[in-house]
C-alpha cells in the first residue's frame, strides 16, 4: 500500500507557491510523495485571473506548467504527482483530505480576498478536512498588530530559548491526543523542541445565585499549579514515545490565541486542533482560537482534526 501523499494546493499565486515549498520539504521529511494540485473553477462570470479556460487535465494548465519549471532539475526530492481538478475550490479542497497526509495551502489565493481565510475556500478546507490542513502565512506577517496579542499583554507567551520550535496549543479540559501527537511527530522530523502552551482562564468568572453568599475567592496561583500538573499528565505518554524530543510546557493566564500568536514568531509550526461534534452541535466548527490564530500567526499553522473520543 502507498504511502498517502502530502497535498499542495496550487493557484499560480506567489502564496501558493510558497505553500508548495512548504509542502515539498515536509514530504521530503515524511518520506512521502507529493502531490501537486490545481482546482480550476469554471463558471460563466468572475474574474479572469481565478478563471482557467480549456478542457480538464495536467497539459497545458499554465498553473501545472510553472510548477513543472519551478521544480525541474531538482534532485533529491520525493515523488511528484501534478493533478489538475474540476469544481467549487471550498468544496474541492476538504474533498482532497480524504486520502492526504495532510493538505497544505497559502494564506492567499487569487480570488482578490484580503486573505483566503477571510474567503470561504481556505475556511472550508481547515474546518472540513479529514487531515490536517496547514496554512503557510505570507513573510513579514505582523502577528503583534492583532488584537489577539495586545490581549496577552504582560503575560507574554514568546519564543522560551533558541533553536527550532513547534507551538502547540492544550486545552486541559478537553485536550485532543491527535493534536499532540502530530506536534511531537513534526518535532521529531524537524529535530526541534515542542511548546506547549496551556492557557487558563484569568480573571476567573464566578457568579451566586440571589441571595447566595459568593463561592470563595481561588488564588491565580492555585489554577495555574492545576494547570501545570494537568499538562504535564498529559504530555507523559508523548515524551514517553519521542524520547528524543523536549517538550517545554507553559500554563499562561487569559487569552490562548494572543499567546499562541506571540509565541509564533519564528516558530517552525504553530499546532491547533479542532472543535469535536456533540450532540447538540453536529456540524463542524473550528472554534474562536483557531481561527485567531490562522488569521493573525506569523508561523505556518496546522489545523488537526479531532481523533476518536477517548474511553
Amino acid at each position: 500500500m502507498s504511502a498517502a501523499p502530502v497535498i499542495a494546493a496550487v493557484d499560480g499565486s506567489e502564496h501558493s507557491l510558497r505553500a508548495l515549498e512548504w509542502a515539498l520539504a515536509t514530504a521530503r521529511r515524511h518520506a512521502a510523495p507529493l502531490r501537486v494540485v490545481h482546482v480550476r473553477q469554471y463558471a460563466a462570470w468572475g474574474q479572469a485571473d481565478v478563471l482557467v479556460a480549456g478542457p480538464p487535465g495536467t497539459e497545458g494548465d499554465p498553473v501545472l506548467d510553472e510548477v513543472r519549471t519551478r521544480l525541474a532539475g531538482r534532485t533529491g526530492e520525493p515523488a511528484v504527482e501534478l493533478v489538475a481538478v474540476e469544481g467549487v475550490p471550498g468544496a474541492v479542497l476538504p474533498e482532497l483530505g480524504l486520502e492526504a497526509r495532510m493538505l497544505v495551502l497559502g494564506s492567499r489565493g487569487r480570488g482578490g480576498f484580503a486573505s483566503l481565510l477571510l474567503g470561504s475556500n481556505g475556511l472550508a478546507a481547515a474546518r472540513d478536512a479529514e487531515c490536517p490542513v496547514v496554512v503557510v502565512p505570507p513573510p513579514g506577517r505582523d502577528g503583534g498588530a492583532a488584537g489577539a496579542v495586545r490581549a496577552a499583554g504582560e503575560y507574554g507567551g514568546g519564543p522560551a530559548g533558541p533553536g527550532p520550535r513547534i507551538v502547540v496549543g492544550l486545552h486541559v479540559d478537553s485536550p485532543d491526543e491527535a493534536v499532540l501527537d502530530f506536534a511531537f511527530t513534526e518535532a521529531a522530523l524537524r529535530d526541534a523542541r515542542v511548546q506547549v502552551v496551556a492557557a487558563y482562564p484569568w480573571p476567573l468568572q464566578t457568579w451566586s445565585a440571589p441571595g447566595q453568599p459568593p463561592p470563595p475567592p481561588v488564588a491565580r496561583d492555585d489554577i495555574e499549579h492545576e494547570t501545570r500538573l494537568l499538562t504535564d499528565g498529559f504530555l507523559a505518554p508523548h515524551r514517553e514515545r519521542h524520547p528524543g524530543v523536549r517538550a517545554d510546557a507553559e500554563a499562561l493566564p487569559g487569552d490562548a490565541a494572543g499567546h499562541l500568536v506571540a509565541a509564533s514568531r519564528d516558530a517552525e509550526l504553530v499546532v491547533v486542533g479542532r472543535h469535536r461534534r456533540r450532540l447538540l452541535a453536529p456540524a463542524r466548527m473550528m472554534g474562536s482560537v483557531t481561527q485567531a490564530v490562522l488569521l493573525h500567526a506569523e508561523s505556518p499553522v496546522a489545523v488537526v482534526p479531532p481523533g476518536p473520543p477517548q474511553e
